[in-house]
């Protein structure tokens, strides 16, 4: 019995999807160790011209994921390889030169998003910290400094306190209501 085994394909950057849309077209033909491609991405809010834009952002830039099926010593076959190293776009398979290197296991459920929630919780993209200074830049207290209080990265909502009439008061704000100093 074989098993399968993730490698990593370095391709030029720019040409990830190019790239996986021939290794699929390999697995269409009949290459049938060839079982599944991916490039890693993510959905990310970008602040684009003060709106909020959700993005898609490759994870791993200039690299594609190929799970193929490896003979009962472990290693790749060399038809395999060189129909891989042949498409147009690639530039080699990571590791080892002649004989790559399968990702371990870890490695595998890392880039399949199984992953703890410690590591989903740093991975959070927020553009502002409790204490930091900030300057609204629309709504009604554009013009208006502020110190943020809390941060609700879900709803992308910052509290801020500002002095209206010399009085401290704490409004919430969109993400792209504000400017970080």
């Amino acid at each position: 019995m074989s098993e399968s085994r993730w490698y990593v394909v370095q391709s030029y950057s720019g040409h990830e999807k190019k790239v996986k849309r021939f290794i699929d077209r390999k697995i269409e033909e009949g290459h049938t160790e060839i079982l599944e491609t991916l490039v890693p991405t993510q959905e990310v809010m970008e602040i684009r011209n003060g709106k909020r834009v959700q993005v898609e952002r490759r994870l791993y830039p200039g690299y594609v994921l190929v799970n193929i099926e490896v003979g009962d010593d472990l290693t790749l076959d060399p038809v395999t390889m060189y129909a891989i190293n042949d498409i147009k776009g690639v530039i080699k398979f990571v590791g080892g030169g002649r004989k790559p290197q399968p990702l371990s296991e870890e490695e595998v459920r890392k880039l399949l998003g199984i992953e703890t929630e410690e590591e989903k919780e740093a991975r959070a993209e927020v553009p502002f910290q409790i204490g930091q200074a900030v300057e609204v830049t629309q709504g009604p207290f554009t013009d208006f400094s502020g110190t943020v209080q809390s941060v609700d990265a879900d709803k992308g909502k910052v509290k801020v306190e500002v002095s209206l009439f010399g009085r401290p008061t704490s409004v919430e704000l969109d993400f792209a209501q504000l400017k970080g100093y």
